[in-house]
């Protein structure tokens, strides 16, 4: 059954039908003078263990199991995805120039489903953004950093200072939205990865905390 469902998801990927996204748009916020020159996602910092429960959608697909993440040197994590029976999924490290796949489970061999993956969790586990230009609304400083077609809009609450949502845009069209629920700023207790061109979602759900 499991080998089957992950054959579904790799099958889902190759034949998505992509749909129009619209133009993003930053609303009810207002310009303000940049103060900070850097912002980080802290989230994936420390050098514990992340672990979580881990919940993938992918159009009918559905896909549970345990997700780690740690990070093994200053630029680089290493990300083991494995069933809810323990069996390893998927073994990777990655960092911002670099990827190396350490293992994959046949039935998920797949190259868009490698790229998905890469993709996603390179931008999940970007740290430094350079601040393009600031902006808030009543509840949130909002940086916005740009890199070539690319445009992150960072969202940290005033009450707490918490990082709490980064938007991915390309080409001004929203392509990921990054939530998180955080009570330490090292360490997300969950988190939703959605996209917004098709119908891919992630959800973690905090297991083990790091102190």
């Amino acid at each position: 059954m499991r080998r089957l469902l992950l054959r579904n998801l790799a099958y889902s990927l190759i034949f998505i039908l992509f749909t129009a996204c619209k133009t993003y748009t930053l609303n009810d916020a207002e310009p303000v003078t940049a103060v900070e020159k850097t912002v980080e996602n802290r989230y994936f910092s420390s050098k514990e263990d992340y672990v979580y429960k881990c919940q993938m959608d992918i159009y009918k697909n559905h896909v549970s199991g345990i997700l780690i993440i740690k990070k093994i040197s200053e630029n680089t994590h290493r990300v083991v995805l494995t069933s809810d029976f323990g069996n390893k999924l998927i073994d990777f490290e990655i960092s911002e120039e670099d990827f190396k796949l350490n293992y994959v489970l046949p039935d998920m061999d797949k190259k868009i489903v490698i790229n998905f993956l890469k993709n996603d969790f390179r931008e999940l586990l970007k740290r430094n953004y350079p601040v393009s230009q600031s902006f808030e609304n009543k509840t949130d400083y909002i940086y916005l950093s740009k890199a070539d077609k690319r445009a992150y809009y960072l969202f940290f609450g005033k009450e707490n200072q918490m990082l709490k949502q980064i938007v991915y845009t390309k080409n001004n069209r929203e392509k990921i939205d990054f939530s998180f629920d955080a009570k330490k700023h090292i360490f997300a207790d969950s988190l939703n990865l959605r996209h917004k061109d098709f119908k891919i979602n992630i959800k973690l759900f905090q297991i083990t905390e790091t102190e």
